[in-house]
């Protein structure tokens, strides 16, 4: 509805919405009361009594075969098992690969290919629903870390020796073994004093155990940016620490260790799932159901037919009277809502416009639909210039792949590496095309997010010149920055360095060998100030209007040739306006061109940096 049109409303109580809302309100209310009072009273015990008992069979077959699975390399043997927990449980058990190709099954009946698994057994990713805790991966899967007969005697006469020690300071333990066979001394009442910390005699990783965890620190420094895995300690317990290396600069220090400490933690988990997948069974889906044929002789669940009865006469009743409501209303509003609805459904080209002949809710509606055919056509035109568009640019590459494809099926031209490049060079200007209309497409849609942060705009040019260091090479262009200060902007990084990128490999594109695209950076009254310069064709003076325009090039000099979709200048703009800064083009023919961006809320910091 359009501000002039809201400036006379229907008074509430006389409106046919609130009206009809009223009544439909109230045998709503009336039906889902009536309805709902009947079922839960009828349901809800026998409801929770079979969800309990799901859970926890559920729980006890699916820990049982995850303590398999952790020390089983394949399922070869889980018959036997599945079997026993079947029997225990009264339940069918079925275990299936992941892609539904059954492994076991305790008992005949449905088929499960469709159905929703009660869990995933895989021991290195637990379902942390089911077992309550926050590890990851069971403890039960030790791999490479289980200890010989020998590490396990050395390590229980030092758990020993410890556990006299605690006892001599009053305090009872007992020792225990972990399942790769490491004892440790677990106590048994406080220990005020820390006795257990002063009578510890040995913590050291064994033999076995150190060529595990190097394994798994070489694994691990990978995904912590480290060169070596002399950068992190593990400790047999999988706790890791970061260590200083002689690096020029070492991902880890004092003041961000604390803030480091989860990615850490992710880090090692990662490495040890990679580590442990030969020693442990394949993941598998788990489904715990009824048996086929029901052996107890009764239900678990069922209604009487008294309540059945009750349920459905009450529905029938309720439906009744919101039946003869609608047809009330409904023929008090089919009439002006037929004219409109004809009105609307008329083709774009022969839309009319409606008269308007009441104040209530329908004339507004005729308004509304007198203002939606006009926007109709001016919507239906700006689509039909964008279909010509996308078509026009898919159609080349597109004809070029099949073209191509049909000379090779045909033997016209042999398959080689460089038909093979020309086809992937066509492809990847496909998937550029496609990739500019989705962020184009989200913009529309008011679903182009941004995360700002402070960064530093030198990294971010650095790091965009970098990128297009190769290809302003291969131009023939020499590619520079220059950044006043090291100041930082409150800005989205990926999103900064798209919107950069995209300036700097247009002015790579359309500048002659020889010529130079500069891009610089300066703190002013206004916010930062970046500006992308180039010495290329340049654009007349006319076109400078049109510059961000949606598949815009200029027939003159800007053609497919030079390559690029027609959307990055567009894609510019929007993420621009999504920072809240404004950008400007200024350009002469054979001279070249410049695109200032203006971003506010800017930080200075005091070094100088050029490149």
């Amino acid at each position: 509805m359009s501000p002039r049109h809201g400036a006379r409303r229907v008074p509430l109580r006389r409106s046919l919405i609130t009206r009809l809302l009223a009544t439909s309100i109230l045998v709503a209310v009336a039906a889902i009361v009536a309805t709902a009072w009947l079922a839960t009273q009828t349901t809800t015990r026998a409801i929770q009594q079979e969800q309990g008992r799901s859970l926890a069979d559920d729980k006890s077959v699916y820990d049982a075969l995850v303590g398999y699975a952790a020390t089983h390399p394949d399922w070869s043997g889980a018959d036997t098992l599945i079997a026993q927990r079947a029997a225990k449980t009264g339940r069918r058990i079925t275990l299936m690969t992941e892609n539904r190709q059954v492994i076991t099954d305790s008992a005949p009946g449905p088929s499960l290919r469709t159905a929703r698994p009660s869990a995933t057994v895989d021991p290195l990713h637990l379902d942390l629903a089911l077992t309550g805790g926050d590890e990851r991966i069971d403890p039960r899967a030790v791999g490479p870390y289980m200890l010989p007969r020998k590490e396990r005697d050395l390590l229980r006469k030092a758990a020993t020796d410890e556990l006299s020690c605690i006892r001599r300071t009053g305090v009872e333990g007992e020792i225990v073994d972990g399942p790769s066979g490491r004892p440790s001394v677990r106590l048994l009442t406080s220990d005020p004093k820390g006795a257990q910390a002063f009578c510890r005699v040995y913590d050291e990783p064994t033999a076995t155990e150190r060529k595990a965890l190097d394994d798994l620190a070489r694994r691990t420094a990978p995904c912590l940016g480290l060169s070596s895995p002399r950068g992190i300690e593990i400790r047999p317990d999988f706790t890791a620490f970061p260590l200083p290396v002689p690096e020029s600069r070492t991902p880890f220090d004092s003041k961000t260790q604390d803030r480091d400490r989860d990615r850490i933690r992710g880090c090692v988990e990662k490495a040890r799932q990679a580590q442990l997948a030969k020693y442990v069974a394949p993941p598998a889906l788990l489904f715990v159901t009824d048996p086929g044929d029901d052996q107890s002789g009764q239900p678990i669940f069922s209604l009487s037919r008294t309540n059945t009865l009750r349920i459905a006469l009450v529905t029938a009743a309720v439906l009744s009277v919101a039946v003869l409501i609608t047809i009330v209303a409904g023929r008090r509003l089919v009439g002006p809502l037929r004219a409109l609805t004809e009105a609307a459904d008329r083709p774009a080209d022969q839309q009319a416009r409606v008269p308007v002949a009441t104040n209530d809710e329908i004339g507004y509606l005729a308004r509304a639909l007198n203002d939606l055919a006009d926007r109709r056509e001016r919507s239906e035109s700006l689509r039909r210039a964008m279909v010509s568009d996308v078509a026009h640019e898919l159609r080349t590459p597109l004809t070029n792949i099949r073209s191509w494809l049909e000379a090779a099926q045909d033997g016209l031209t042999p398959t080689n590496p460089a038909l093979l490049e020309l086809l992937h060079e066509e492809a990847v200007l496909l998937q550029h095309v496609i990739d500019d209309l989705s962020d184009l497409a989200a913009a529309d849609a008011g679903n182009l997010r941004v995360h700002p942060e402070q960064v530093y705009v030198h990294d971010i040019l650095a790091q965009v010149a970098e990128a297009h260091r190769s290809a302003a090479e291969t131009a023939g262009v020499q590619l520079s920055f220059d950044v006043a200060a090291d100041p930082q902007v409150n800005a989205d990084p990926v999103r900064l360095r798209q919107l950069v990128g995209n300036l700097v490999s247009n002015g790579i594109r359309y500048t002659p060998a020889g010529g130079r695209v500069t891009v610089s950076a300066a703190v002013q009254t206004t916010g930062l100030v970046i500006a992308v310069r180039d010495t290329g064709i340049g654009i007349p003076p006319e076109e400078l209007p049109k510059i961000f325009d949606r598949f815009w090039r200029s027939d003159s000099s800007r053609t497919r040739a030079t390559g690029g979709s027609g959307l990055g200048l567009s894609i510019v703009r929007k993420l621009v306006e999504a920072h809240g800064g404004e950008i400007t083009v200024a350009s002469r023919p054979r001279t070249g061109t410049v695109f200032t961006i203006t971003l506010p809320a800017v930080t200075p910091a005091p070094a100088t940096a050029e490149v």
